[in-house]
């Protein structure tokens, strides 16, 4: 099954099949939305819109657990994540697009682990994209006529201001390409839930830090969203059209050797809690 996170933008997908509304409870709280499941390109779609219908959810108050854990309850392997960006990069206008491969995190306020409460798991990010998935996504979003750039660093802020100009430069000195507000909970989340994840970073304007052009304004991100909402469903329907039958990546046993805690340390209502995420490695009663 693949997995999306995005605007409502996305819910015409074309040639989607079977539409249907699905409300699903977690132990970490509920999604930000019912999510959408149907079919698409031979295989089973899920979809939630991470600020919710009608944009309700500030980046800082999405249930990023709640939402990594309904699609993967509903049998998620495959997740791409589509959102807006500010690019930190000349090359890199308004309009392009970013398949990140790394992040930097800035945010300071939010879950981003289901693990804690007596379980404890430290899984690798030093690849932080499944390179097999962000591949088939940049090759979709180019042949459905996209600029795109393949790479690139991800910095996370927490927002929900924009940034100063004197942030803006700091981040360009780091080292990072395009600035956004919630990928990289996703991205961890999704490492911890052994599904493969890959980002399609929508540019929608230069930050601040060009000083030639203006200051960002919402209305022009809205514009340019609109604009690309195309590219990014056609995206999307591409990927669901060559996905491999098989995951010869690493994404899906993330969790084989990261569960630090002893097995019959694992209490009922721990295994209760993370039985989505590691009930294939801790079995039976404690």
């Amino acid at each position: 099954m693949l997995g999306v996170i995005g605007g409502s933008g996305l819910y015409d997908l074309p040639g989607i099949e079977g539409v249907r509304a699905v409300r699903v409870t977690t132990p970490f709280g509920v999604p930000s939305d019912d999510l959408r499941t149907g079919r698409l390109g031979g295989v089973e779609v899920a979809f939630v819109p991470r600020h919710g219908r009608g944009h309700t959810i500030l980046p800082s108050e999405i249930n990023f657990r709640a939402n990594i854990y309904a699609l993967k309850e509903l049998g998620v392997e495959f997740l791409v994540s589509v959102g807006a960006v500010g690019s930190l990069r000349e090359e890199l206008p308004p309009g392009s697009v970013v398949v990140p491969d790394q992040f930097i995190d800035r945010t300071v306020a939010r879950q981003s682990t289901f693990f804690g409460g007596g379980v404890v798991a430290h899984v690798s990010l030093a690849d932080p994209v499944c390179p097999v998935l962000s591949a088939t996504l940049a090759d979709a979003a180019q042949s459905a006529g996209g600029a795109v750039r393949r790479g690139g660093t991800y910095i996370c802020m927490e927002g929900p201001q924009f940034s100063t100009r004197a942030e803006s430069n700091v981040y360009r000195q780091l080292g990072a390409d395009v600035i956004g507000m919630t990928n990289w909970q996703e991205a961890k989340l999704a490492r911890e839930a052994e599904m493969c994840f890959a980002s399609l970073s929508m540019v929608t304007d230069y930050d601040c830090w060009k000083e030639d052009e203006s200051a960002v304004v919402v209305e022009d991100i809205l514009r340019i969203l609109h604009d690309n909402a195309d590219l990014a469903r056609l995206a999307v329907a591409g990927v669901a059209g060559t996905l491999p039958a098989q995951r010869a990546c690493g994404c899906a046993s993330a969790l084989e050797n990261a569960i630090i805690t002893n097995r019959d340390e694992i209490g009922p209502e721990a295994r209760a809690r993370l039985g989505v995420i590691i009930g294939k490695y801790v079995k039976g009663e404690p």
